[in-house]
């Protein structure tokens, strides 16, 4: 796998990560008869900040691995272009 490619799993996991955290909010509320806006917001405070922080990193290093494939890329293409 390219580092590009490596960079797109990562973003994909942060996103599949984010979105964790919302879901597991939503099913520990499934049981509510109503919702509000409030409610939702203790689910997600429930449910902690490990994800996020773990979706944050995976981000970064997605971003990091796509900069430096472009960076190899870029690398590559000037010392066949001499």
């Amino acid at each position: 796998m390219t580092r590009r490619g490596t960079g797109i799993a990562f973003i994909a996991i942060s996103a599949f990560l984010i979105s964790t955290k919302y879901i597991s909010a939503a099913i520990f509320g499934s049981g509510v008869s109503s919702w509000s806006q409030d409610l939702f917001d203790g689910m997600l405070t429930y449910v902690g900040y490990t994800l996020n922080i773990f979706s944050v990193l995976s981000l970064l290093v997605g971003i990091l691995y796509i900069v430096w494939g472009e960076y190899e890329e870029l690398k590559l293409n000037r010392s066949t272009n001499k």
